[in-house]
Order: structure tokens, then C-alpha cells, then sequence
């Protein structure tokens, strides 16, 4: 949970961890959406343009995985968008394929606000494991980050009217300080 803007700072909190360069734990701007020689926000930003969303000028939050010792896996990251006020505008999720491709997908936080948090479902456009048919949509289900954070996946087949999922994926987080203490625990 990484305050895109506060990046260097983040990974300067720990000899452990770095910024662009190999460590225990390292943050690359190469494993993220668009051209890693712009600025991250500019790359948010400009994926929310060509997704037909504004995004306000408040801060941004990446839930993702670091690299470790060099390897990166990294299935799916989600880009927390607020307003200045706090709210909630928009969440994007951008998912990496075991092939090396990716796809950005927008949640307008307005259009997707449920008692229980954010629900979108959107289309399968690329092959994100080679066990699933291309014929298959994804439902995130995704909660207020807080204390604790869940972020859940349905796939569904794109036939199914109201059935069950075929396939569940959960995780499901507490907040913890990130401090040289923590990241060495």
C-alpha cells in the first residue's frame, strides 16, 4: 500500500528495500502500467484519459507486490484514486499476464459504490492464465481500505446468467506500520 507520489520515500524506509534497483525488496517502475521514464502518476492519469475517466487531485495508493531479490510476480496491482476530500473516485486494476501482456480495468467508484464496498464486473481480453477460456468475465469485489482490506475475484462464464463462480480468488489484508521493523519481520 504505496503512496505513488511518496515512492522514493517509502523505499528509503529500509536498507531491505530500494527504488529501481535489485534488493530484498524493490519497487520498479517497469512493472507498472505505461512508459517507466514518466512520472507514475502521469501514467495513471493518463490510462484513466483513455479509459474515459477524470481522475481528481487527490492521492493515489498502489496495493501491489514489490520485487523480490530481483523476481517480480505480479498478478494484479489496483491503484487506489481519491479525491482531496478523501472520497473514493476511482480504483484501477491492472493485470499481468504469464505471457508479459497487460490490461488496465477502471472502476468509477460512484457507479460501482455497494453497501459492502466496490462491485464491477468487466470482460476477459487476454489470457491471464492458460487454464481459462477467453470466454469468461471478472467481478472485483473490493472494500474501503481501513484497518483491514479485501479484495476479491469472481470469474464467471460469460453464458451464466446469475450462477455461482467457477473460480475465487481472496486476499485479504491488515494494515500494518510500514516501518524497518516491519519490513524485517
Amino acid at each position: 500500500w504505496l503512496d505513488i507520489d511518496h515512492l522514493a520515500e517509502a523505499m528509503a524506509v529500509s536498507r531491505l528495500t530500494s527504488l529501481n534497483r535489485f534488493n530484498w525488496a524493490a519497487f520498479d517502475d517497469r512493472d507498472h502500467v505505461g512508459d517507466p521514464a514518466e512520472p507514475l502518476r502521469d501514467r495513471v492519469t493518463a490510462s484513466a484519459r483513455d479509459a474515459g475517466l477524470t481522475l481528481p487531485a487527490g492521492p493515489i495508493y498502489l496495493l501491489t507486490h514489490l520485487r523480490y531479490l530481483g523476481y517480480a510476480f505480479n498478478p494484479i496491482s489496483f491503484y487506489y484514486c481519491y479525491a482531496p476530500d478523501g472520497t473514493l473516485a476511482a480504483v484501477m486494476g491492472e493485470v499481468h499476464s504469464t505471457f508479459g501482456e497487460e490490461r488496465c480495468s477502471w472502476i468509477d467508484a460512484r457507479a460501482a459504490r455497494t453497501p459492502a464496498g466496490l462491485r464491477h464486473r468487466t470482460p476477459k481480453t487476454m489470457h491471464v492464465s492458460p487454464f481459462m477460456p477467453m470466454t469468461v468475465d471478472w467481478e472485483f469485489v473490493l472494500t474501503d481500505p481501513g484497518a483491514s482490506l479485501v479484495a476479491h475475484m469472481n470469474a464467471f462464464h460469460q453464458t451464466d446468467t446469475g450462477a455461482a463462480p467457477f473460480f475465487d480468488a481472496t486476499l485479504s489484508l491488515t494494515r500494518r506500520p510500514w516501518t524497518a521493523a516491519t519490513i524485517r519481520r
